[in-house]
């Protein structure tokens, strides 16, 4: 069995997709299309930068879903990839769920690409600038990290927001706690604290107006059901009614993304090939959760005729 996977924030960087642009109309229309939809040229800030432009939340999230997806269609215009017939399961880390989503046609691409501008512009005024934190533990599993977060916490808020792979937690809250928890490291046998270098803190309580205006937004917007069941990040389990879709996407603004425990399920439910579309951050976590795992990253032209051939 296999899951196609798709990345999440912090993927992002100049210069993507402009090679893909380049050697494929099909992906230089994605391109068109997502800046048709935003009504900017975002394409020429994923191409040129400034790199400080194409890291802010509303740029990076819509950004890095055309990236995945023009990779998606050329193998499907292309190479006559079908994702319903090689694929059994669609997931995505954070943002990345809207694009397994839009994948399995669930959200058509105009519709996905204004929803994550939304998102990023909603989760970036939930908390003012300097607020909020998010850090990464390394070398900690789940309790570690919880353990810390409620030592650290002293009132404010700070949790596990990304549950990533068994020797990488996300923890996020009020700068304030995220700092004492980064202090404390070393006192619950966790080997680092990285203070991560995001605008606001992501997956957390403080984004509860984020959630508000997602639900608000998901409310108006047409959801089909997906082609394939799409793993949701709150659940760690596949989900395919629109209703519950619009449900777990609003819960997921505010909740833990549970991707650890999500390819887990997968290899439990017999999944043996993961392909990472549009990154190269996934598969590695993937690795270290099912170690016997076929992980296949696809970014390049070469990626694609590697993977088509295989396939």
């Amino acid at each position: 069995m296999r899951a196609f996977i798709f990345p999440g924030q912090g993927s992002q960087q100049v210069g993507m997709g402009k090679a893909l642009a380049e050697a494929s109309t099909v992906a230089r229309e994605v391109f068109q299309e997502v800046d048709e939809a935003l009504g900017q040229h975002l394409f020429r800030i994923m191409c040129d930068g400034p790199e400080s432009d194409l890291t802010l939340t509303e740029n990076a999230q819509p950004a890095i879903m055309a990236n995945a997806i023009a990779t998606l269609r050329v193998l499907e215009k292309e190479g006559g990839l079908k994702l319903s017939e090689k694929g059994d399961y669609v997931a995505g880390h954070s943002l990345g769920e809207y694009t397994a989503l839009c994948a399995a046609q669930a959200f058509d691409l105009p519709t996905t690409a204004r929803l994550l501008k939304l998102r990023g512009r909603a989760m970036q005024a939930a908390v003012p600038v300097g607020e909020g934190a998010m850090a990464a533990l390394l070398g900690a599993d789940i309790e570690k990290a919880q353990a810390l977060a409620d030592a650290a916490a002293e009132g404010e808020v700070c949790t596990v927001a990304n549950d990533n792979d068994p020797t990488q937690v996300v923890i996020s809250g009020h700068r304030g706690a995220v700092e004492r928890a980064v202090a404390l490291v070393k006192e619950h046998n966790i080997k680092r604290g990285v203070l991560l270098p995001v605008s606001a803190p992501f997956h957390c309580p403080l984004m509860q107006p984020a959630a508000d205006a997602m639900a608000e937004a998901l409310a108006q917007a047409s959801i089909n059901a997906p082609l394939l069941p799409v793993y949701a990040n709150v659940l760690a389990a596949p989900i395919a009614s629109p209703d519950d879709i619009r449900a777990r996407l609003v819960e997921q603004v505010t909740g833990r993304v549970r991707w650890r425990e999500s390819v887990a399920a997968m290899w439990d439910a017999g999944v043996t090939d993961f392909v990472e579309l549009g990154g190269k951050v996934l598969g590695p976590m993937v690795k270290r959760i099912a170690p016997d795992a076929n992980v296949t990253s696809v970014v390049t032209m070469d990626d694609i005729e590697a993977l088509l051939a295989g396939l």
